[in-house]
């Protein structure tokens, strides 16, 4: 999941400012949509949520002509009850890109089980329930409506683990990560435990649980992956050390290639048993070395806390 502080620069007219941080936050309803907006508006950005999907370009228009120097840009939730949502979005894509308009895609979403129980917490109805006789199947029909768009997003984030305040320090965290929106392919590390899961989306899964593990070191078991002694033990000697050497020069030749095959953005989830020492220490390693070659990098340590 990533977040960028300045945008390409957009001349859909003269009057138009320089730079204009657009973000549509989009997803299943119950994935905490209305959670992120509100971040963004912590963050000093105009929110407004429920916009139907045609308005989004008037909407970046009119935040134009009202001059909202005080905001640091927009953040748009959209309505996906229309039937028609996806022949929309494309349309207004298209347009927006004509006049030089660029977003930032943000995608929620959350296991059946985990949108059911928090439904059943807030007792509201699910946005496509008065269609659908259950919730179960309003919640597969929007997951089928939503396909296309998910494809189309800069960052897929799955809450079903998140707590509201998790969401929100996830958030702002990737906000603060992301400098160079839009220049080259852009990769989200995401450090995890085996034990509480493989985190689903994932283009690329490394298992980690082969390197010497800290776990079984009585100091250095309350540490985590964040902390030198941990790192200098996982990766300071062979066959860590080798092993990061190796497993970086394999990332320079085959991130390049990812990228000139027109990917703009990928997912690589590296795991140890508990996602608390092994796995934060290779992925903390590995944000270094792609940041230095000029790769755009957010990193998650999802399950770093739970140990």
């Amino acid at each position: 999941m990533s977040f960028e502080t300045e945008m390409p620069t957009r001349q859909c007219d003269p009057q138009r400012p320089a730079h204009i941080p657009l973000v549509v936050v989009a997803g299943l309803s119950g994935a905490g949509k209305s959670t992120v907006l509100n971040v963004f508006e912590d963050m000093g950005f105009f929110c407004v949520d429920g916009l139907p999907v045609k308005l989004v370009g008037k909407m970046v228009l009119l935040f134009d002509e009202l001059k909202l120097e005080r905001h640091r840009g927009l953040a748009l939730g959209l309505d996906v009850r229309q039937t028609d949502f996806a022949a929309q979005w494309e349309q207004v894509m298209a347009e927006m890109h004509k006049t030089g308009i660029f977003l930032k895609l943000l995608f929620l979403e959350a296991r059946d089980d985990v949108l059911i129980r928090r439904y059943a917490t807030t007792r509201r109805p699910h946005p496509l329930e008065t269609l659908l006789p259950g919730l179960d199947q309003a919640i597969a029909r929007e997951r089928t409506m939503l396909e296309g768009l998910r494809l189309q997003a800069d960052l897929i984030v799955d809450t079903s683990d998140y707590s509201i305040h998790d969401l929100r320090r996830f958030v702002q965290e990737q906000w603060t990560l992301e400098n160079n929106f839009g220049r080259g392919m852009r990769v989200h590390l995401i450090s995890f435990g085996f034990k509480y899961g493989v985190p689903l989306e994932a283009d690329l899964v490394f298992d980690l649980r082969f390197l010497p593990n800290p776990y079984f070191n009585e100091r250095l078991r309350p540490l985590s992956g964040m902390d030198g002694q941990v790192a200098n033990y996982v990766l300071g000697e062979d066959p860590g050390r080798a092993f990061l050497s190796r497993f970086q020069e394999f990332m320079n030749f085959l991130l390049p290639l990812y990228a000139l095959e027109g990917r703009y953005r990928l997912t690589m989830a590296l795991g140890c048993t508990g996602g608390r020492h092994r796995s934060v220490v290779v992925t903390q390693a590995l944000l270094s070395s792609l940041t230095a070659l000029g790769f755009v990098v957010s990193l998650e340590h999802r399950h770093l806390d739970l140990g």
